[in-house]
């Protein structure tokens, strides 16, 4: 079993979409990809940066699941990042309301010493030079490092973007994300633009229609699990890349292969985040229902032919 380190914001969110509003809750991507990582009893620690305003409790929510919070800086006379949203009715679409960067305006991560030799780095939607600068405070090349990023950054910070890119292993990006990132609309050229780019393996993430991995010149997809309701997307990206990073963590395993099998966890706790508001859902997951929900994905996507 591998340790693993978790960049990202951990923040407040407040979330409208047609199913109802919250006032403020816990968010942030730091956040989501620790929630969906502890599901593998791992050793992890989130690095992040929150105000005095941010409530001890949400801190022992991720303490009595076994992650490392010794690398959240506290600023006590600041404010913690805070964002706030409304979904269309298709739910795919939203409109920011707010976005209020608070503490991480000035946000200088520090990789607490004892994860300075984690194999594993997932690197949260953050600003690329940030990013980078986690990379650097390793003790040596961990064996897997993974970048989430945005079409934010690409527009306001390529350069750091692609000098970031150049020293991960695995990328994941959504669908108009990996189109701007290489100007290719065929997501398979799209993926081959971005392996040029430096990594080896690319996640590209399509929502409610799966994900794609791809390396070299494999491919493979995984399958959205059908749900009745989606009750709020956010932080179904960041879900999944906290189970994808969760399960290659505790597998210390980085072959495709195996990178196969993480994509379907992320699939599947992704699943679960957006059937409630927040992270309401991933806080109270049980191991039984993350079992019974990868045995649908099974039945989903397994199936006999004859070939004549």
């Amino acid at each position: 079993m591998s340790k693993l380190v978790i960049v990202g914001t951990v923040a407040f969110d407040a979330i409208e979409t047609p199913f109802g509003k919250t006032d403020k809750i816990l968010g942030g991507a730091g956040t989501y990809i620790g929630l969906a990582a502890s599901n593998f009893n791992i050793d992890s620690s989130v690095v992040s940066i929150i105000g005095g305003d941010f409530p001890q409790e949400y801190l022992n929510l991720m303490t009595d699941r076994n992650i490392d919070v010794s690398g959240i800086e506290i600023v006590k006379d600041g404010k913690t990042f805070f964002w706030s949203g409304k979904y269309h009715n298709d739910m795919n679409s939203r409109d920011t309301l707010a976005t209020e960067l608070n503490v991480l305006e000035h946000f200088n991560p520090v990789v607490p010493e004892d994860y300075r030799d984690a194999e594993v780095v997932m690197l949260g939607n953050l600003h690329p030079a940030v990013q980078m600068s986690v990379l650097n405070q390793m003790n040596k090349k961990p064996k897997l490092a993974i970048l989430d990023t945005m079409n934010f950054w690409m527009d306001c910070a390529l350069e750091d973007l692609h000098n970031t890119i150049k020293h991960i292993d695995v990328i994941t990006i959504n669908d108009d994300e990996a189109r701007q990132l290489t100007g290719e609309y065929s997501l398979v050229v799209a993926a081959r633009k971005i392996h040029e780019m430096g990594p080896k393996y690319v996640v590209i993430k399509k929502g409610e229609h799966g994900a794609l991995l791809f390396h070299d010149d494999n491919v493979f997809y995984a399958p959205a699990l059908p749900l009745e309701e989606v009750f709020d997307p956010t932080g179904a990206g960041d879900t999944f890349a906290g189970g994808f990073a969760g399960f290659l963590a505790r597998t210390n395993d980085f072959s495709f292969e195996n990178m196969k099998k993480a994509v379907i966890y992320g699939s599947t706790l992704a699943s679960f985040c957006v059937e409630k508001f927040g992270t309401e859902r991933m806080l109270n997951l049980k191991a039984d229902e993350v079992k019974k929900r990868l045995k649908q994905f099974q039945q989903l996507t397994q199936f006999d032919i004859e070939l004549t």
